[in-house]
């Protein structure tokens, strides 16, 4: 009798098993059902681009290239080879949309090309027009980039790598985007972190003690938000929440630096992991100040060379200027900076600001 029934009773005590268990599993598991909320909140919102294994495969090879360029063995830099060599900038365009600025650059860059480069990640899904600019201009092979995602992280890794391959006396990397200007002129910005260009010698000297210009704090309203975004524990052990930092994207870094970051491999493998909270997710702004502060944090200035306006921001996105707005005043007081140094770059002007910032270029901009 008892094994003719047992099947029946099986089935009973898997079913109520079953339905025990759906009662009362978000009580036993409250962390996975709070990530399953956020996943289906997620799938409501635009997704991060992922970074497939090919795009991974290139961008290793092209840093092992890069930093292979720079060490003595393979070095294309001879000193004793080459008259008077003048150490330069490179400037590094982060962009998905036009660079209408660039008539403004040409004016910054103006009678110094020889002491700078620039090289451009477009977005290739994106159509841009040609820049209105005479200078050269290096248009590296880009990929696809999305706003708080690690793509942002690769693009500027993948900067870095081709303006240290292109020219050996690159020896500091600016990154800026379509909305930034100078504050400054080219020879002010030049001089403040390189020195006199007469006397270049002593920047390929002190190449092993220059410092970066990089925001890194820890003094962030939803720092932890944006620690656990990926997940309870997903960053450790490499990063525990008391090194975890944040920053500007836009830094100024030496090659020194420049040569660390494409060269790490650990923390990057923990940063290009998928967020389940998309509004604490900013690896852009926390990868670079986070790498840095635990591998050399006298060597950074822990400030940022860009002005940004923060106060009405939308969305994440900072203040948008407007051409009504632009004046010699807001200039400068844009440049004003707490830290030994003023500001160089500010940002984010819309494309009406050209006009007004080209009529004050000469006698407000590039007058310092």
């Amino acid at each position: 009798m008892l094994s003719s029934s047992s099947p029946f009773v099986y089935s009973l005590i898997l079913f109520l098993s079953l339905f025990f268990l759906f009662l009362f599993a978000p009580q036993i598991l409250p962390f996975k059902k709070h990530q399953q909320q956020e996943i289906e909140q997620n799938q409501q919102k635009p997704q991060s681009l992922l970074i497939t294994p090919q795009d991974e495969l290139e961008d290793l090879h092209l840093f092992h290239q890069a930093v292979l360029s720079a060490s003595p063995a393979s070095s294309k830099i001879s000193h004793l080879g080459t008259i008077n060599p003048k150490p330069k900038i490179a400037f590094l365009f982060l962009t998905n949309s036009d660079l209408v600025f660039a008539p403004l650059w040409q004016r910054f860059f103006q009678g110094n090309d020889h002491l700078f480069n620039i090289y451009v990640h477009a977005d290739p899904s994106v159509k841009l027009s040609a820049p209105e600019w005479s200078v050269k201009a290096n248009f590296i092979p880009a990929k696809r980039t999305a706003r708080g995602s690690p793509t942002l992280i690769s693009a500027a890794r993948r900067l870095l790598a081709n303006a240290i391959l292109d020219d050996p006396f690159n020896l500091y990397f600016a990154l800026i985007s379509q909305h930034c200007i100078p504050l400054h002129s080219f020879n002010h910005i030049y001089t403040s972190i390189l020195g006199d260009p007469s006397s270049s010698s002593r920047a390929f000297l002190t190449q092993k003690s220059q410092k970066s210009f990089i925001e890194i704090t820890s003094d962030s309203p939803h720092l932890h938000n944006r620690y656990v975004a990926r997940g309870e524990g997903s960053l450790l052990p490499e990063i525990p929440f008391k090194q975890f930092r944040v920053g500007s994207q836009f830094f100024v870094l030496a090659k020194r630096h420049a040569l660390l970051v494409l060269k790490e491999r650990k923390l990057w493998r923990k940063f290009r992991l998928p967020c389940f909270d998309l509004d604490s997710c900013y690896p852009e702004e926390h990868y670079f100040p986070t790498f840095l502060s635990m591998k050399d944090p006298k060597g950074c200035s822990h400030y940022t060379l860009t002005r940004v306006n923060w106060t009405d921001s939308v969305d994440g996105h900072p203040h948008t200027y407007h051409a009504p707005e632009v004046s010699s005043n807001l200039l400068h007081t844009l440049r004003k900076s707490n830290s030994s140094y003023s500001y160089f770059f500010a940002r984010k002007f819309s494309p009406d600001c050209l006009k007004p910032l080209m009529a004050m270029a000469d006698d407000v901009i590039f007058r310092d």
